[in-house]
């Protein structure tokens, strides 16, 4: 896959290191490029997410740039490959950070190109659930059973004005703060129209439901994002409710390849049955 794709825009794959595996396949290719392989059929959300990239750099927002000099994206059996520069050392963002940074992304208006969809929060989730192999009929059940009152909880949800242009999987990792420079916005993929309360939950969930920063952690993320706290409003507990199912999922959709990606869907599932007192303790997959 990676080869191939990568001679079809005249690279050369060879000696390609893995970066990463989850929703998406990332490798580092000698000469400082990235090639990041998609789901089969996300043909457009590649496209899109290029398109992203350049018109934040357009905006000013310092970003992972898309290579411009190569087709992009190249498709092999139905997958598209993107390629984009390899980043400086960097760390992951400090909840400041990362505070800071969502609240310059959030008040950008809405570009004209690309033309952005409407966040789901529920996407994927439905055949992640079915597909799983490994889950009992009663937790599939009940899996089900709990997306479908998500949904309805949803959307009975007040709305607090108009959408704006979220990121959809804002949290530390997709900050990459280099030993010198603005910190860099990454991963574009879930980069949609939608309520800003998305973008501070996964924070805000590691904070009340997992204890995994500090009371004063957390106060800096508020301070820096404009003193705005989403564990206080309305909307707070449906939205966890729906993130933490969103990581159960993406732990079901790696369990039959990985073992330990099993055993902690099983354990995330007790968790949120339930089953489990928080604050949770969930292994990184």
């Amino acid at each position: 896959m990676l080869s191939a794709s990568a001679r079809i825009v005249g690279l050369d794959a060879a000696g390609a290191d893995l970066i990463r595996d989850g929703s998406n396949a990332m490798y580092r290719l000698p000469g400082g490029v990235v090639a990041r392989i998609g789901r089969p059929g996300s043909r457009d959300t590649a496209r899109r997410e290029v398109l992203v990239s350049q018109w934040l750099i357009e905006s000013g927002l310092p970003v992972v740039q898309a290579l411009p000099d190569l087709p992009q994206p190249a498709m092999v059996n139905d997958r598209p490959v993107t390629w984009w520069a390899l980043l400086p050392p960097h760390r992951p963002a400090t909840p400041a950070e990362l505070g800071a940074v969502l609240r310059t992304f959030h008040a950008l208006p809405v570009p004209k190109v690309p033309n952005l969809p409407a966040h789901d929060p529920f996407a994927n989730l439905d055949p992640r659930i079915a597909d799983a192999s490994g889950l009992d009929d009663g937790d599939r059940a009940w899996l089900r059973g709990h997306l479908s009152q998500l949904r309805q909880r949803y959307q009975h949800l007040t709305v607090n004005g108009p959408d704006r242009v979220i990121h959809g999987d804002a949290w530390q990792g997709n900050i990459a703060v280099p030993d010198s420079g603005p910190p860099i916005l990454l991963d574009l993929e879930m980069v949609s129209l939608g309520r800003r309360e998305w973008d501070l939950i996964q924070l805000a969930v590691d904070y009340t439901d997992f204890a995994r920063i500090t009371t004063d952690d957390y106060r800096s993320f508020v301070a820096a994002y404009g003193g705005y706290d989403v564990t206080t409003v309305p909307s707070y507990r449906t939205l966890a409710d729906i993130q933490e199912l969103r990581w159960v999922c993406f732990a079901l959709s790696k369990s039959d390849a990985r073992p330990e990606a099993a055993d902690q869907a099983r354990h995330r599932i007790a968790c949120i049955r339930g089953d489990l007192p928080r604050p949770w303790s969930w292994a990184a997959i």
